[in-house]
């Protein structure tokens, strides 16, 4: 059953997107290939597959308790730097004309 544009426009207005017409238009062609994609596993026999919801299955024991240890110094944070001003680390601007910040 594919999705209306309705359907879309509402998804659209859940998510907060405005769409115009033109844009409403394409994603619901686009949503509707994408569900399509989804067909052939439809063809699979699935009736006695159990669902999963962890990817590994029964893994257990993937907490660790956190241990605090000393973080790096200015120095060493600062020793391999390419650029430095002070205390921080010089990077180019992304915000202008690519100057160093």
């Amino acid at each position: 059953m594919p999705l209306t544009r309705e359907d879309v426009a509402g998804i659209a207005e859940y998510a907060r997107i405005g769409l115009t017409d033109d844009e409403l238009t394409e994603m619901t062609s686009y949503l509707n290939d994408a569900v399509d994609l989804l067909d052939p596993l439809l063809a699979y026999d699935l009736e006695d597959v159990e669902p999963t919801f962890h990817p590994i299955g029964d893994l257990v024991n993937v907490v660790r308790d956190d241990v605090v240890v000393a973080g790096l110094s200015l120095e060493e944070a600062l020793a391999n730097a390419g650029s430095k001003r002070g205390r921080a680390f010089r990077v180019p601007a992304i915000l202008s004309d690519g100057g160093a910040a």
